[in-house]
């Protein structure tokens, strides 16, 4: 199997089982608080923040693999999610969820459509700083696995 069919399986994996756990959540698992330094994030707006940063960073990596050189120097993570947890508030977390999917299984597809050489390009991630494509790609999963174990631990 190719390295980019590895990526796309091991995405298409975690994004059901992500799918899974949050479609299970109760109307009050939503409100239940995960991030509270800074801006207050319950579950709900952790779900926002993996649909809005892998909608944005998908479209980042298309830039980098046609020749763009990625994030700028003065990208600020903090007010990236900030305007979008802002453009999201009032989407239900059903809404949110069928988002989730469908940003998934697109990015499913765009990996499936890299050649394994593609995924030695270098750009400049907003977190990583200057990686390869391949990096990118394994972040998303490590991104959603991070935020994952928070949303647990809230949970208890």
């Amino acid at each position: 199997m190719s390295e980019t069919n590895e990526l796309a399986e091991k995405l298409k994996t975690e994004g059901e089982r992500m799918a899974q756990f949050f479609s299970e959540l109760t109307d009050d698992d939503w409100t239940k608080e995960v991030y509270t330094e800074g801006t207050t994030w319950s579950i709900r707006n952790v779900l926002s923040h993996y649909v809005t940063s892998e909608r944005g960073l998908v479209r980042l990596f298309e830039s980098i693999r046609q020749g763009g050189t990625g994030a700028a120097d003065d990208f600020s993570i903090d007010r990236y999610n900030a305007a979008q947890q802002e453009k999201t508030k009032d989407l239900a977390p059903a809404e949110l969820l069928e988002q989730y999917k469908q940003i998934r299984a697109e990015t499913v597809k765009w990996v499936t459509g890299l050649k394994d050489e593609e995924l030695e390009i270098k750009g400049r991630h907003p977190f990583l700083g200057e990686t390869l494509v391949r990096e990118m790609v394994k972040m998303l999963y490590l991104h959603n696995q991070l935020h994952y174990r928070d949303v647990k631990r809230a949970l208890r």
